[in-house]
Parts: C-alpha cells; structure tokens; sequence
C-alpha cells in the first residue's frame, strides 16, 4: 500500500519528463505570476498616489531622464508604443509631463517632467520600495541580490 512518504517529491528545478510541460515549473508562468504579485503590492503600498505600475514606471524613468522622446521613454520602460502613448497621455492629462513637438520633427513627441509629476514620483518612489521589499522580503539579502543578478541577465 502507497504513502504519501512513497510520493515523489515536487523539485521546481526538476526538468519535466520528455514531452511534458508543468506550469509549475514553468520560468514564464511564475514571472508573471510575481509581476502580478508585486504590481498587486504596489497598489496596495501607493493608495492615494492614484498611479498604476506602468504609469510609475514611466514617471520614474523619465524622472531620471528629464526629456525624452516618447517613443525612447517607451522602450526603455519595456512598453509596446500603443500602451506607452496611453500612459503618456493619461500622464500628460494630470499635469504630471508636459508634451511637445521636436522642432527638427514635428511628429515626434517629447515628454518633459513637471514640478507636479516631481513630487508625485518622490511619494511613489516610497511605495515602490516598500512593494520591492514585500515581495522579496522572504530571502535573505544575497537571495535578493542574486535574483536582481539574474533578472538582469535575462532581460538584457
């Protein structure tokens, strides 16, 4: 008679067997199931910031920038140009960047940020690090570097 001693032991590491896929252990499913985790955080962390992730993302790089091309800020925050010229425009709507024609070529968009979108992304920034730290706060400090490390290097 089996026991639950007999059953194998789940390894996420394992490789399935030939010709079988397990979600579980699938590297694409559980990034997006942290990706979901840490935006559902971030939320939880930046109530009353009234920015989602994205939007968040895009405030704080072109924070870092300055100006940028929208098509620039885009790509550098991983979006596709629909979602990017969504997010910009929801962005420029609240008075947090303010757009403008290149003047060597009028149908490029440059965002600038604004004194408003400076002291909303100064109280974001708090929200994403208490987000970051929520959801890595299980490992210990060289975890958490080594899985910064790692993320890197695949998305590079």
């Amino acid at each position: 008679m089996a026991t639950a001693h007999d059953a194998p032991q789940f390894n996420p590491l394992a490789e399935p067997e030939r010709g079988q896929y397990s979600l579980d252990a699938s590297t694409g499913h559980l990034l997006r199931r942290a990706v979901q985790r840490h935006q559902a955080l971030f939320q939880d962390c930046a109530a009353g910031i009234g920015l989602t992730a994205p939007q968040f993302g895009a405030l704080t790089k072109l924070a870092e920038l300055r100006r940028a091309t929208q098509n620039r800020l885009g790509r550098l925050v991983a979006m596709d140009p629909a979602t990017a010229q969504g997010v910009m425009k929801r962005l420029a709507l609240r008075g947090l960047v303010r757009t403008e024609k290149d003047p060597m070529d009028r149908r490029t968009v440059v965002l600038a940020i604004t004194p408003l979108g400076e002291a909303l992304v100064e109280r974001a920034r708090a929200a994403g690090i208490e987000a970051n730290q929520a959801l890595v706060g299980g490992l210990a400090s060289e975890e958490q570097a080594q899985l910064l490390a790692l993320l890197r290097r695949i998305t590079e």
